[in-house]
């Protein structure tokens, strides 16, 4: 019996990608079905950055299909390929930027920049390419995470910025611009136009994913950026911590209220286990996150615990992600950063580059 491209399609359709939960024919990633006799090609296209899962999935699918009777040599060509997706209605894209990811929490405290600088290296460990927007102006915390403390930007034409490099993530801060020790006495309408400023005026090249830490809390600064920022999706950190808690609700419906999807929640300092004699406890509570995602409907991606070597690296100016890229916790952050990187991929698709401008000339 002959194969067709149906009983490829039937094989892969049994077979369950990790990441999403879908198998390969539901969720669209089998492209370019190839026969020539006995001999099978074709390509597995992946929404989501997944560098370290690539083999994983090469040998599933070909196992899949090696269940086929009669078939020879199977060819698997997986990759990933990261588009746009949809904003906010009346937000336009960013030049070079695909999509934007607003890291946020209801209030300071929670390690809401340690998480996005993790969840930025972990994309970009992933393949993908990543940037950083350190938001918060009042505590810019990027440059001393990311080991650019010191550095500052160059402008070539003397009206845009190169943004930094670290561990291969583009990354920009107020922090880049002023002394460390300098307050920043602003008033919300001048801290919306920086952001804003080195949001349009930095050359940011062919990013997939912009992650934003924003400035904690639900203010004036935080509702402008939610509303002029093109975001596809934000993320809540939080702690298990009652009133943790409560703030995080509060950016949750903030975002809601400019819809702009919310693509889950991590809760950090989930539980501490001491490191001289391995006794667990909830220092901030427990179950917390999880009960506010079941209230919200959104999704619980993830726990950190709290463990002193997270603070050290991320002040030492290499965060977890590469400091210990083989720790339990650097695999946490990675599983996140996979997390939201799919659920960013099955968001709607960017479609304004295929509205023509439509343009009234006096006839």
């Amino acid at each position: 019996m002959s194969l067709v491209a149906q009983d490829i399609t039937h094989a892969l359709n049994e077979a369950i990608d990790p990441n999403t939960g879908k198998s390969y024919v539901a969720g669209k990633a089998l492209k370019n079905v190839r026969i020539d006799g006995s001999d099978v090609a074709f390509d597995i296209e992946l929404g989501y950055p997944a560098k370290s899962q690539i083999d994983l999935i090469r040998k599933q699918v070909i196992a899949a299909v090696k269940t086929l009777p009669g078939v020879g040599n199977i060819s698997a060509n997986v990759y990933s390929k990261v588009i746009a997706h949809a904003v906010q209605l009346g937000v336009k894209l960013l030049p070079g930027v695909k999509n934007v990811i607003a890291v946020a929490s209801g209030k300071g405290g929670v390690g809401k920049s340690t998480t996005a600088v993790n969840l930025a290296l972990a994309l970009a460990q992933e393949g993908a390419t990543v940037g950083m927007l350190d938001a918060d102006i009042y505590g810019p915390s990027q440059p001393q995470m990311l080991g650019l403390a010191g550095q500052q930007p160059e402008s070539r034409d003397g009206e845009s910025m190169e943004p930094l490099l670290a561990y291969g993530v583009q990354a920009m801060s107020i922090g880049f611009m002023v002394d460390v020790e300098t307050p920043m006495i602003w008033r919300g309408p001048m801290v919306v136009q920086a952001l804003d400023q080195m949001l349009q005026q930095t050359r940011w090249k062919e990013v997939d994913y912009l992650i934003v830490d924003m400035p904690p809390g639900t203010g004036d600064t935080q509702l402008s950026l939610a509303q002029k920022v093109p975001v596809t999706g934000a993320v809540i950190v939080t702690t298990p911590q009652d009133i943790a808690l409560i703030d995080a609700r509060k950016g949750l419906k903030m975002f809601e209220k400019v819809n702009v999807p919310i693509l889950g929640l991590v809760e950090n300092m989930s539980i501490h286990v001491c490191s001289n004699c391995g006794h667990t406890e909830h220092v901030f509570g427990a179950g917390g996150g999880e009960k506010m995602c079941a209230d919200y409907g959104v999704e619980f991606l993830g726990a950190l615990p709290l463990e002193m070597s997270i603070r050290e690296m991320a002040d030492g100016g290499k965060p977890t992600v590469v400091g210990a890229p083989d720790s339990k916790a650097a695999e946490i952050y990675r599983a996140i950063a996979r997390r939201v990187a799919v659920k960013v991929a099955e968001k709607a698709k960017d479609m304004t580059a295929k509205f023509p401008n439509i343009v009234v000339q006096n006839a």
